[in-house]
């Protein structure tokens, strides 16, 4: 059998490539043609990497105010987070093309993750805000690199893969019939007039 990493491997006869191939992949949780789930994880990913600025502010210069932005940013991206990821779950269990694929699922394991370590982040300083350095610090670190992850994944499925974008409208063919010929506006040539 010959490697399929090899540019010479035969992929014509896989199933899974013809299955994936003809799998619908378009986002179908979107408002007005925009997909919800793309606009939502933005909040979330900078809110999270926003908390580790924090954290590293108040860890370099012991300034409280970073220490309660830090609060407010990590609460903001769990509550984000959990939002982002409800529609995210909405969109890979009914869209087949996102459930079919790895990098789907790898989104969502490290998505919930993420969601998981912001909540944990975000309880920790409101139950033990004497805690904060090291381990809210350890957590915003760890909350970066699975933001890393998570993104890198869905940028996979979206660049790579074109999962999760919304079909294009088609425009209406046009009517070269005489009658539309004569309804149409005249279009002026660049030659002067005699």
């Amino acid at each position: 059998m010959p490697d399929p990493k090899t540019p010479s491997a035969d992929r014509s006869q896989d199933p899974f490539t013809d299955l994936l191939d003809t799998a619908d992949s378009a986002s179908i949780v979107a408002l007005a043609g925009h997909p919800l789930h793309a606009m939502m994880v933005h909040f979330p990913i900078v809110l999270g990497m926003a908390t580790l600025a924090a954290d590293l502010f108040f860890w370099w210069g012991g300034d409280p105010f970073w220490a309660r932005a830090a609060v407010w940013a990590v609460g903001v991206a769990f509550i984000a987070g959990i939002a982002a990821g409800l529609v995210g779950l909405a969109e890979l269990l009914l869209v087949r093309g996102i459930r079919l694929r790895g990098s789907g699922w790898a989104h969502g394991v490290a998505a919930v993750m993420l969601i998981s370590v912001l909540g944990m982040n975000w309880g920790l300083r409101l139950t033990r805000p004497e805690e904060v350095l090291p381990l809210g610090l350890a957590l915003s670190a760890l909350g970066a690199v699975l933001v890393g992850f998570a993104g890198w994944h869905g940028g996979k499925l979206i660049y790579h893969h074109g999962v999760g974008l919304v079909g294009e409208e088609e425009e209406p063919e046009s009517d070269n019939s005489p009658e539309a010929e004569e309804d149409a506006p005249v279009k002026s040539t660049d030659t002067p007039a005699p």
